[in-house]
């Protein structure tokens, strides 16, 4: 399990920001090399969507 974590949060009115873990920095004490390409995956994807807000 990646943590990815996503928050979305008023901060003010009528302004909503949204922010998420990056799975590369929490898994980075993790030694499998799999696990990470995934994690990079996922990544990229989050990031790719929190930009296209």
């Amino acid at each position: 399990m990646l943590p990815c974590n996503i928050i979305v949060q008023e901060t003010k009115a009528s302004t909503v920001e949204v922010a998420a873990i990056n799975p590369l920095v929490s898994m980075q004490a993790v030694k499998s090399t799999k696990l990470k390409e995934i994690a990079k995956d996922v990544s990229n994807k989050l990031e790719n969507v929190i930009n296209s807000l």
